[in-house]
C-alpha cells in the first residue's frame, strides 16, 4: 500500500516541459503539506519544493525557482509540479511526500510523514 503515487516522469531535451503528479490514496491532501523531492545518482536527496496545509503557500529551491511551479488541485486529491525550461542536471529521482498540518513547508526541511515510491525523470538531448 503505497499513500502516494507519483506519475509523469519521463525522457525530454534540454529547455522541455514536463508535469509531474502527485495523487493521493487513502487519505486527502487537503490538510497536508506536499513536497517534491528529488535525488540524483551520487547525490544526497534534496527538497525540490513545496505547498503549505494552510493557505497554499509555496517554496522552492533556488535551482528550481521561476522554472518550476507547484499547485494542489483538491476536488482531485491531486499535487502537480509543473517543470519548464529543463536542464539536464534536473534528472533525477522524484519524490512527493506528505506532512500532516504542515503550514509553513518545515518538512520540506526536516522531514515528511509519507512518501511516494518516485518517478524518474531524465534531460537529455
Amino acid at each position: 500500500q503505497l499513500p502516494l503515487v507519483e506519475s509523469g516522469g519521463g525522457l525530454v531535451q534540454p529547455g522541455g516541459s514536463l508535469r509531474l503528479s502527485c495523487a493521493a490514496s487513502g487519505f486527502t491532501l487537503d490538510y497536508y503539506a506536499i513536497g517534491w523531492f528529488r535525488q540524483a545518482p551520487g547525490k544526497e536527496r534534496e527538497g525540490v519544493s513545496c505547498i503549505s496545509s494552510n493557505d497554499d503557500s509555496t517554496y522552492y529551491a533556488d535551482s528550481v525557482k521561476g522554472r518550476f511551479t507547484i499547485s494542489r488541485n483538491n476536488a482531485k486529491n491531486t499535487v502537480y509540479l509543473e517543470m519548464n525550461s529543463l536542464k539536464p542536471e534536473d534528472t533525477a529521482v522524484y519524490y512527493c511526500a506528505a506532512e500532516l498540518y504542515d503550514s509553513s513547508c518545515r518538512g520540506l526541511y526536516y522531514g515528511m510523514d509519507y512518501w511516494g515510491k518516485g518517478t524518474l525523470v531524465t534531460v537529455s538531448s
